[in-house]
């Protein structure tokens, strides 16, 4: 049985504007969490950095619980166990913080006792609690991912994605995932899933060339942005601003309440026009111009 195992889980915005449910880049933004053996029966969880206080370091922790669940999958657990987390992904920001949860429990459990799971169990596994692939995947993978469901088998699409930069801009507002799935409509109309279904290729494409004119009309959606913007202060305001600042496509990351924004250039003044939008909504905002992620989850093993 391994001594201890280091996890590094990057950040993801998923959907992309059209993309619902399907698409997710990795971001250079990462948290780092450390599973130590003890030899005694216990339990002890540190976390550190960015919103330290909103996880829990007992039984609810979300990385000891998905860890919990493997060791029980897999038949045989350590004795007793240390965890330690570094957090530099906010939590509850649309930036995929409970799946690099979800991730680091899956994989360090499975190193921490030489699990036998390859990367496509871990990804099953991973989707089946998370729901859907489309944060998962690529914090697992890295880079733009593309996640196709058929029941419960997951089909993942790697796709190419030209280097560049992005903006993140996360108000101090709380919007949990529940409510935001809960304001989408049960059914839509055919021109809605045409008009969205019409613009993820173009998307695709225009990701992978680092065609920004076409972001524009590529981010364009109409199954959840137009029922989630107005669940954020000044949101709507947010996009037209970052557009008018030199943003070529914005776009809800996740369900929220993040915006994150593409651009060849003037990413500071992107981040200074969202920022104002939202101050004049009495919120505070945090920001991050961030490269993407191309290489996914590391794994640092040491006996």
């Amino acid at each position: 049985m391994t001594n201890q195992v280091t996890i590094t889980v990057p950040a993801t915005s998923a959907n992309l504007g059209p993309g619902f449910d399907c698409l997710g880049v990795a971001l250079g933004l990462y948290n780092h969490v450390t599973f130590t053996a003890v030899p005694h029966p216990s339990l002890t969880i540190e976390v550190t950095g960015l919103d330290a206080e909103k996880v829990p370091t007992g039984a609810k922790n979300l990385v000891y619980q998905s860890a919990s669940r493997l060791f029980d999958r897999l038949g045989q657990r350590p004795s007793g166990l240390h965890i330690t987390q570094e957090n530099n992904i906010p939590v509850g920001s649309g930036l995929g913080s409970s799946s690099t949860a979800v991730l680091a429990g899956l994989l360090g459990a499975n190193a921490l006792v030489n699990g036998q799971l390859s990367q496509a169990d871990i990804l099953t596994i991973a989707t089946a609690e998370e729901g859907h692939p489309d944060n998962v995947a690529p914090a697992l993978l890295g880079g733009l991912v593309l996640g196709v469901m058929e029941g419960d088998q997951v089909h993942i699409e790697p796709l190419p994605i030209a280097p560049q930069q992005v903006v993140i801009v996360t108000p101090d507002f709380e919007l949990l995932t529940h409510d935001a799935r809960a304001a989408l409509p049960t059914q839509i109309s055919r021109q809605d899933a045409i008009f969205n279904a019409s613009r993820l290729p173009l998307l695709v494409r225009a990701l992978a060339t680092a065609a920004y004119p076409q972001l524009t009309l590529a981010m364009q959606d109409r199954l959840h942005q137009p029922y989630r913007l107005p669940l954020i202060p000044g949101m709507a305001e947010a996009f037209t601003a970052a557009y008018a600042a030199g943003a070529a496509g914005v776009a809800l990351s996740g369900a929220g309440p993040s915006l994150i924004a593409f651009a060849p250039d003037k990413h500071d003044q992107i981040v200074a026009a969202v920022t104002v939008v939202f101050r004049q909504h009495n919120l505070g905002s945090r920001s991050w111009i961030l490269p993407i992620d191309t290489t996914g989850t590391q794994i640092r093993v040491s006996q």
